[in-house]
């Protein structure tokens, strides 16, 4: 739940099926076709459906911010008023808003901003982004949650992050606790975070089985079993190296990464096309004549 899922037509799945024992390709290819149907079209459609009618998904929540999801805009926007909406727009999603006002362009701001006993000082006249929103009442905080007082430098509206240093504030949210806060709406309460966070777990557990086959699969493939042990010591080790990076960043890299897997995996599909065809035809020809013979009452024809 609140998961992206890119496992579909990836071409990751067919290393699993391919071990199966059947004696026709096309009934596990019909296997292969269920498990898309139920997590991404009926798992995550259900799960857009409570994000959409909680209505968590245009509300501000607080939270502490990450950093690749911050961004800093040299002047101060309102999201509220319709023209800095749209100039927003245009600057988040690098489009011209087509409007008067983009004439007038949002830039990134570069250069220090003092923060004082956790607020930011009211000058130079800037703007907090986070998850794609203009952030509210942003704290900084040093270790231990304690005010924190210094300067932050800004670089082409990036953070130079400090060490035990936390900005947070209201911003909207995206993924795992958006998903949480929408359950959270529910006739559970706060019981249905659980339902999250159980759904989750098993999720990353599975999937991690999952990619751990086929990434050793893969590596049989091309370098042989010898690099096998030193590819499994690669595969956990990330995992650790994700506890402590920033998710946005690894999901954006995981992104990447699959898309890059997935076209060769859709230009081999359109190589075959017509053997997929052919075998698919004959497979459902053959299903239909065994139900027909089935189907006649013994003596007959």
């Amino acid at each position: 739940p609140g998961l992206p899922r890119w496992n579909t037509g990836q071409g990751s799945a067919p290393i699993a099926h391919a071990a199966a024992r059947t004696k026709e390709p096309v009934a596990e290819g019909m296997v292969a076709i269920l498990e898309p149907f139920i997590d991404t079209l009926l798992i995550c459609t259900l799960t857009g459906l409570v994000i959409l009618s909680s209505g968590v998904w245009v509300e501000k929540f607080q939270t502490d911010f990450t950093g690749i999801d911050t961004q800093v805009l040299d002047g101060r926007f309102d999201d509220t008023v319709p023209a800095d909406r749209e100039r927003l727009f245009g600057h988040l999603n690098g489009v011209s808003s087509g409007g008067a006002e983009a004439l007038a362009p949002v830039t990134r701001y570069t250069g220090t901003v003092a923060v004082v006993d956790g607020n930011l000082a009211r000058e130079p006249a800037i703007t907090v982004l986070h998850n794609r929103s203009v952030a509210e009442r942003v704290r900084v905080t040093g270790p231990a949650g304690a005010p924190w007082s210094g300067t932050l430098n800004i670089e082409a509206g990036r953070l130079t992050v400090l060490e035990g240093v936390t900005l947070s504030g209201e911003s909207l949210l995206h993924s795992v606790p958006l998903t949480i806060a929408a359950f959270k709406r529910s006739f559970l309460g706060d019981w249905g975070q659980y339902i999250v966070s159980v759904g989750l777990a098993l999720f990353a557990f599975s999937t991690a089985l999952a990619w751990s086959y086929y990434g050793d699969r893969a590596v049989t493939y091309l370098v042989g079993t010898r690099w096998v042990t030193p590819y499994r010591w690669l595969y956990v080790a990330g995992f650790f190296i994700a506890a402590i990076s920033d998710t946005s960043l690894i999901w954006l890299l995981s992104a990447i990464t699959l898309a890059l897997m997935t076209l060769p995996n859709l230009f081999g599909l359109l190589l075959m096309r017509k053997e997929i065809r052919q075998l698919t035809e004959r497979y459902w020809g053959e299903h239909r004549r065994g139900a027909k013979l089935e189907g006649e009452a013994p003596g007959e024809g």
